[in-house]
């Protein structure tokens, strides 16, 4: 037990800087492409959605190479091409540059779902969705001091932060080198699922996946999910912008309040409202939070408005993606958590790229509500699932 929860401290600590390093981007990259570049709001769109679209296609990929191989070794692959993506930022002068900056750091972030198996490894199915909420605070956190950090940065110009970001990548990869034991024991029979050729694009495995009803829906509702709220990356910092008139430094703090309720939520009181609340109602409470503040955040009036909203967003966001992944995890066998989970953040990566290229569309030519309102509805349709279909297919208590 004191192993696992030195390996889950080590883990923590390796994605939260790593995503520290990603969270500075987060309030400035729509600043830097309208003020530096001069691009549109739907250009930011598909930057930000470019990156998601590699880790769609590298994610299943490094899944499985981490099933043979180990955990360690990709982690660490990655949070090298992460460094390299930032630094590529700092010396962005044109959108195509931009663009290339983005896919190799889409590459290097496209070890989430090995640190999510990395989890599975070391934990029981009962307290999986503790350790599944690690990962989850560990983002919260790395947008809670990311996005301020980033935000003040800005102010002595956006190469410091591309800069900075690739410095804390490099900070994460020491630690992971020499202080993070591999996880995986090698000890399951070669012919599973597992063994098949990895491809770009491997439909056999999204395939087998989805022959599974109990895999295919809890997959399903992480997809909605995760495209629901995607649809605020990017507009959530234009609005900001354009409708608030906030500055880099205040959606720096927007962004650091949503990440701070969100860590704790996960990282905290995850464990203890799984203890008096059964799956389902989390999930019914939590999709019900996500799709009444998502249509709240264009008409909050002004920053404190918005913070509350914020506020009540992080909170069923911060209960409902744990409680989802925990359940994906639990139905899955132990030889295929890497190549499971891989394909379940590949589903999601895929909705973070539709997410951002909706929402860039529909803010610019439908009116800045539409991207939150767009995803108000889809999580309004996670929230009907949970209600009249889910029980019938998942053992939720």
């Amino acid at each position: 037990m004191e192993k696992n929860f030195s390996a889950l401290t080590l883990i923590f600590l390796t994605v939260f800087i790593d995503l520290l390093g990603f969270g500075l981007l987060i309030p400035v990259l729509p600043s830097f492409g309208v003020n530096v570049l001069n691009i549109d709001e739907f250009s930011i769109g598909i930057a930000i959605s470019i990156y998601s679209f590699i880790q769609f296609l590298f994610n299943p990929i490094f899944g499985k190479i981490s099933d043979k191989n180990g955990r360690k070794p990709v982690i660490l692959f990655c949070l090298l091409l992460n460094a390299l993506g930032y630094l590529i930022f700092a010396f962005t002068d044109n959108y195509l540059i931009l663009l290339i900056s983005r896919i190799i750091a889409g590459i290097g972030g496209s070890s989430i779902s090995v640190a999510q198996a990395y989890i599975a490894d070391i934990t029981t199915p009962e307290s999986r969705s503790k350790g599944m909420g690690i990962i989850g605070s560990a983002f919260g956190l790395g947008f809670v001091f990311g996005p301020l950090l980033g935000g003040i940065l800005a102010e002595y110009g956006y190469q410091i932060v591309g800069f900075v970001s690739a410095g804390f990548s490099l900070a994460a990869l020491i630690l992971t080198f020499f202080m993070l034991p591999e996880s995986l024991k090698f000890s399951y029979k070669k012919q599973t699922q597992t063994d098949r050729k990895i491809r770009l694009i491997n439909t056999q495995s999204f395939k087998y996946v989805f022959s599974k009803p109990d895999l295919g829906l809890l997959i399903s509702l992480f997809f909605i999910l995760t495209f629901s709220f995607a649809n605020i990356y990017g507009t959530f910092a234009l609005l900001g912008i354009q409708v608030y008139k906030f500055t880099d430094k205040q959606n720096g703090y927007m962004f650091g309040i949503t990440g701070i309720v969100s860590a704790l939520v996960q990282g905290v009181f995850i464990g203890k409202i799984s203890k008096f609340l059964t799956k389902k109602k989390i999930i019914i409470i939590g999709s019900l939070l996500v799709s009444l503040n998502l249509a709240l955040i264009p008409y909050s009036v002004n920053f404190l408005g918005l913070a509350i909203v914020s506020v009540f967003l992080s909170i069923g966001t911060g209960i409902l993606q744990p409680t989802v992944l925990s359940l994906i995890s639990e139905v899955t066998s132990e030889s295929e958590q890497g190549l499971i989970l891989g394909i379940n953040q590949s589903m999601s990566a895929f909705a973070r790229m539709l997410g951002p290229l909706w929402g860039g569309f529909a803010f610019k030519y439908l009116g800045y509500p539409f991207p939150f309102l767009t995803g108000a509805f889809f999580t309004a349709i996670m929230f009907l699932i949970a209600i009249f279909y889910l029980p019938k297919k998942i053992k939720l208590d």
